[in-house]
């Protein structure tokens, strides 16, 4: 089966397609509240006859940002409407137990993640870090069920900030330093963004691990930032970019 998979955030909306359990390609966007849902099913098919991909049965969406997941729910009724559809939202079946105040407050990408990390997890308690335009850090019990988090700023926000509030600073290429005790501006905002959080991954995972007082914790890294950081932590113990895309592949199957 040919499954078509949009995670859409703040920033990007990554675009995967699986054959069976195989993510076949992917693709990184530019998530524009002002794409129509036309515009989006011409995107969405372009990438899709680039890969040479054979016709789309089920269609599987994660969307965090409002003013887009209209266009998608036309786009899906009006380009898609003979294919078996999940969104990720209230009532959907995920699989995931969330244990918070208001259950319909977590995003719809952290509950495909914490899905993601149950089954590739499964017995064990898991820290999701996600690395985006925010930097989300999702718990994940024994269980698979979804206990909490933490959110913080993600390094682009940052990086924005400090061009638009620094008289003196600008805007910068986001890479490793040569070192943390930088000699140049440039590289102090480097050396502020990269390593400020790797110390920011490694404090807030150290203290989750501490409140669950389990000692094998799977710590899973993934998210459009996330290479950029991972080289300077030492609390993350896998890389998984895909993470939300087999999150959503999941969802399908569970609501197929």
């Amino acid at each position: 089966m040919t499954l078509l998979c949009l995670d859409v955030r703040n920033s990007q909306t990554v675009v995967g397609v699986f054959d069976g359990d195989e993510l076949t390609a992917s693709w990184r966007v530019a998530s524009l509240d002002t794409r129509t849902a036309d515009e989006w099913h011409l995107l969405i098919e372009g990438l899709l006859a680039q890969h040479a991909a054979g016709p789309v049965e089920a269609v599987a969406l994660a969307c965090t940002v409002p003013a887009i997941l209209h266009e998608m729910r036309l786009l899906l009724e009006h380009h898609y409407a003979r294919c078996a559809v999940s969104i990720v939202e209230p009532g959907t079946r995920t699989g995931v137990s969330i244990l918070m105040d208001n259950p319909r407050e977590v995003g719809a990408d952290r509950i495909v993640n914490a899905a993601a990390a149950g089954v590739l997890y499964a017995g064990r308690p898991c820290i999701v870090v996600d690395l985006g335009t925010a930097t989300t850090f999702d718990v994940v019990d024994a269980q698979g069920r979804y206990v909490g988090g933490a959110i913080s700023a993600g390094i682009g926000i940052s990086l924005d900030a400090l061009a638009r509030r620094g008289a003196q600073l600008r805007s910068v290429e986001l890479v490793r330093p040569r070192g943390v005790v930088a000699k140049n501006t440039v590289e102090a905002i480097q050396s502020g963004m990269v390593f400020g959080f790797a110390g920011l991954v490694d404090g807030i995972v150290t203290r989750m691990v501490a409140a669950l007082g389990a000692e094998d914790v799977a710590v899973v890294a993934t998210g459009s930032n996330a290479d950029v950081v991972l080289g300077e932590c030492t609390t993350v113990t896998a890389h998984v970019p895909d993470l939300t895309l087999i999150g959503l592949r999941i969802v399908a199957e569970r609501n197929s």
